[in-house]
């Protein structure tokens, strides 16, 4: 007789936190696949994109449909997976596209002006701040499919809100 009047409790109890657990549920995933698929918000990080950003970490929107539908141009500053370590994810300055020709400048020491032509698939990333920035002058041209997206909108410092 207790357990029958147990159930009776605790039945509806129970039925409302797995609907309320379901519908938690089904929030989180929508709001993964929005981020993983339409836009997500990002902070950069250091001083290698100076002064697009500064060091210190800016707080951007960042847009994936640009990158998923191939509509990225030269000048889009860029959230990328690193060559070097893919669990870094850097910002850098889209600046050649597959088959055009890049003028790279000297780097840390090495004298001459390079001329490099971008493969098919890949893009030519750099830094606004040339001389503390890796990017593609040492890790040479970026695979388009680690390209995470595109900046458009730096929301944080407030008083710093500009469109990409």
């Amino acid at each position: 007789m207790q357990m029958l009047q147990w159930c009776r409790t605790w039945k509806p109890i129970g039925r409302e936190i797995c609907e309320r657990s379901v519908l938690f549920i089904q929030f989180f995933c929508c709001l993964d696949i929005f981020k993983e698929h339409v836009a997500e918000i990002s902070q950069v990080v250091g001083p290698s994109m100076l002064p697009t950003f500064s060091a210190t970490g800016d707080v951007l929107v960042v847009e994936r449909l640009s990158t998923r539908f191939q509509r990225i141009k030269q000048g889009d500053v860029v959230m990328a997976a690193s060559p070097e370590n893919p669990r870094l994810i850097v910002c850098k300055r889209v600046l050649g596209l597959e088959g055009e020709r890049v003028v790279v400048m000297p780097t840390k020491g090495n004298g001459r002006v390079q001329h490099v032509q971008v493969p098919k698939g890949h893009v030519w990333l750099q830094g606004d701040n040339t001389s503390n920035s890796t990017d593609s002058r040492d890790y040479g041209p970026v695979p388009y499919g680690l390209l995470r997206g595109k900046v458009c909108l730096r929301v944080w410092p407030p008083n710093g809100w500009t469109r990409f």
